[in-house]
């Protein structure tokens, strides 16, 4: 038995289907192909992402060195977020992670929703990074077109996915070590510069002194903490992604216990600590932290030689790390659906290494036709998409925290021993994360950058509940 099994064979609702024949037949099941270093790897990278490098000069502006209270929040959010998973994950793992939880703890129609709205998010982000990384490689070789190296990572990447889990574990591994590598080094030369102690550079060594130099801490008034957490809070997204890869490890509640357990110091390292670096060794309204980019700058202001071109390499290898781990995401979610009966019935069908080809191929077409829409009509269609899935992380967070309340009676009435993950000051913990997620999504209604976000992705999200209701419903006819 595989251990995304396990959640099914102990309870269910009361209408679910069977599960299809193929997912249970011998090798058509997921395989237990990821080593403990890749999944610790993911882990670690899956928080940096690429909008990490590219949009922290935005918020920076926006908010003055008072960003700091943004990420901070965010990152608080992440980590209860987290903590709650993690105790669903560790006493269930499961390939469809959260989406099987919600379809266990708040029914069928959550559960569909919730991982179709997930792999749409994912499939939109596979265009996004794929054109990102195509700008980079242009630049570098303009005689290739953009389309076409849009087209070329798409390629490498869904071969590595296909090819086995273990080569989608080993291409991240090293994606992911160079973000770590590059966020570590720069962080711990950036604080040696801010005071002072780097021989050879070009910064001053103020110390604390641009925190409030320029206009205070809060240049941009209280309220700019908030226009910093919108834009800050989508860059987070992605932490979730351990709790799906450890159903394809020997040991994963080991592995998602030491996720859940490191979330807090991998935040507050590669968020808060470069981010911090940034903000002390230049004053925050410095116009090369938009104009270069916040980390480019910084280097430039320490006196790192090709700053720039360093950049674009940790960013290229952010985008594909993004690119790889969005595809395998979405297919998982996919094969998960699938096998839930929400999806194709092929989609739960994987070939004799374990690999779920069809749902990689039905995520990365839809990927390829979001590239094209971005080429073809990039203020309409594409916009339409990137828009329509902007507030799915938060949605999927709400979800996290509503389906814990429910799991956590249904692990201690049936699998007690397995609750070796606990979500602290439980259910008070849980519902304020609650009231913090609400808050945002309302605050996002009323700043002008926000609200088409929300409301799209809100009529987006009430099409596939609706679908879900009615599919729900016809079951029950049929049984009945």
């Amino acid at each position: 038995m595989t251990s995304q099994d396990t959640l099914s064979m102990e309870g269910g609702q009361p209408d679910e289907p069977p599960k299809s024949q193929s997912a249970e037949s011998g090798g058509d099941s997921l395989r237990a192909g990821l080593k403990n270093r890749h999944l610790s790897m993911i882990a670690i990278g899956g928080v940096i992402g690429a909008g990490l490098f590219v949009g922290s000069g935005s918020g920076i502006h926006a908010a003055g060195p008072a960003i700091l209270l943004s990420y901070a929040l965010v990152g608080v959010m992440v980590v209860l977020v987290m903590r709650m998973l993690g105790e669903m994950a560790a006493a269930h793992p499961a390939s469809g992670s959260f989406s099987e939880y919600a379809d266990r703890g708040l029914g069928r129609w959550a559960g569909f929703s919730i991982g179709w709205l997930y792999w749409f998010f994912w499939v939109v982000v596979l265009a996004v990074e794929a054109t990102a990384g195509a700008v980079i490689l242009e630049g570098w070789i303009p005689s290739v077109p953009q389309w076409a190296w849009a087209l070329i990572v798409m390629v490498v990447l869904t071969a590595t996915n296909l090819a086995s889990v273990g080569s989608y574990g080993e291409f991240e591994f090293w994606f992911a070590g160079v973000k770590v590598v590059a966020i570590a080094a720069f962080v711990g030369v950036g604080l040696l510069a801010v005071f002072g102690l780097l021989p050879g550079s070009d910064n001053p060594g103020k110390g604390l002194a641009h925190l409030t130099d320029t206009g205070g801490f809060f240049p941009e008034g209280y309220g700019a903490v908030l226009t910093g957490v919108l834009m800050v809070v989508f860059s987070f997204m992605g932490s979730e992604i351990v709790t799906l890869a450890a159903g394809e490890s020997a040991d994963p509640q080991r592995a998602v216990t030491k996720a859940v357990n490191s979330v807090i110091w991998r935040i507050a390292v590669f968020y808060l600590g470069s981010i911090f670096v940034v903000l002390t060794l230049l004053p925050w309204n410095d116009p090369a932290i938009t104009q270069d980019g916040s980390y480019v700058a910084a280097l430039n202001s320490i006196g790192i030689p090709h700053a720039g071109e360093i950049m674009n390499v940790i960013v290229l290898t952010a985008v594909l790390s993004c690119l790889n781990s969005g595809l395998y995401t979405a297919s998982r979610m996919a094969f998960s659906l699938g096998r839930r009966g929400d999806a194709p019935a092929a989609f739960a069908r994987t070939d004799s290494r374990g690999v779920p080809r069809a749902a990689i191929w039905a995520s990365v077409l839809f990927g390829f036709v979001a590239v094209f829409f971005n080429y073809r009509w990039p203020d309409t269609v594409f916009a339409f998409l990137l828009n329509s899935s902007g507030a799915v992380a938060l949605f999927v967070w709400l979800v996290i925290c509503c389906t814990q309340l429910r799991m956590r009676g249904i692990i201690l009435r049936e699998t007690p021993e397995r609750l070796v993950v606990r979500m602290w000051l439980f259910p008070y913990l849980t519902w304020a994360t609650i009231g913090m997620i609400v808050f945002v999504l309302v605050y996002m209604l009323f700043d002008d950058t926000g609200r088409e976000q929300v409301l799209l992705s809100l009529l987006v999200a009430a099409v596939v509940v609706a679908i879900a209701l009615l599919r729900q419903r016809s079951r029950s006819r049929a049984a009945s």
